[in-house]
Order: C-alpha cells, then structure tokens, then sequence
C-alpha cells in the first residue's frame, strides 16, 4: 500500500477513444499524478470490472478509486454507467467526472441529476484539451476519496 494517501486513488478512465485515453494518461502523468491508472475501453468493459468474480481484476474493499467516465462509448455508454453507479451501494460514493466534447444543458443537468461529481467539456482544440487535462491532474493530487465498502 502506498504510504502517500493520495496515491492509493485508482484512477479508472473508461474512454473508447485511444488517442484522447493515451493523453489523458500522459498528462496526468506529466503534472505529477502518481496513482494506478487503469484504462476501459467502454462502458461494458468498466462494468464487467465492477462485477468481476476474479479479485485480480476488480474493485478491492478498502481501496478508492475516482472514475473519469466518457459520455459517447459504444454498447454502454457513459450516462448508462452513472446510472449504475449511483444505484449499487457499494459503487455509488466512487467520484464520478463525465468527460465529453457536447456541453449541451440538458445532458449536464441529467448527469448531475443521476450523481455526477463534476462535468468536464473537453475542448476541441488540443492546447485547450491539454490545459482541462492538466487541471483535472493537479485537483487529482488533493482531492480525498472515500474507500469502497464490501
């Protein structure tokens, strides 16, 4: 266990874009983030991860984890995930921060609405995408997450 209590967050990115995941990972590396990051590349994939049987490959009572969840994924998307989230007990006090490039109202308001922690536009210019991605490394760095329950 690592003896910096903010490097014992999990972060868990569920992005079906290769390009946007790898970034995501590379900056949060380059500002410092030091956390076990591990990658899904939809929705299914994140879900199947929370109800694994295997305990290699699923969540671990008494460790965090903070999800970055991707709206637009194929066959589950990012809303569907919240959804499930927030309705499991032992699932629903994991921070959850919605990625997409729409900022359209509505689909903010129902993410929060459904327990959302935060929304995060990514822009569609990279200086902008990069400089989000920085920001969201360095609120990485303190924020404090509770740890899951059995």
């Amino acid at each position: 266990m690592s003896t910096n209590k903010y490097d014992s967050v999990n972060v868990l990115i569920a992005e079906d874009d290769d390009g946007h995941a790898e970034l995501i990972q590379e900056l949060l590396i380059e500002v410092g983030v030091r956390n076990p990051i591990q990658r899904f590349r939809d929705g299914q994939e994140l879900l199947d991860f929370f109800n694994s049987a295997d305990p290699n490959s699923t969540l671990q009572a008494g460790s965090s984890y903070l999800v970055l969840l991707d709206i637009r994924m194929p066959r589950l998307d990012g809303v569907e995930v919240l959804r499930y989230m927030k309705a499991d007990e032992r699932l629903k006090r994991i921070p959850v921060t919605m990625l997409t490039t729409t900022d359209d109202p509505r689909e903010v308001q129902k993410c929060y609405e459904l327990g959302c922690n935060s929304y995060i536009t990514k822009p569609i210019e990279f200086e902008q995408f990069t400089a989000v991605l920085r920001n969201l490394g360095l609120f990485l760095m303190i924020v404090k997450v509770p740890e899951v329950q059995n």
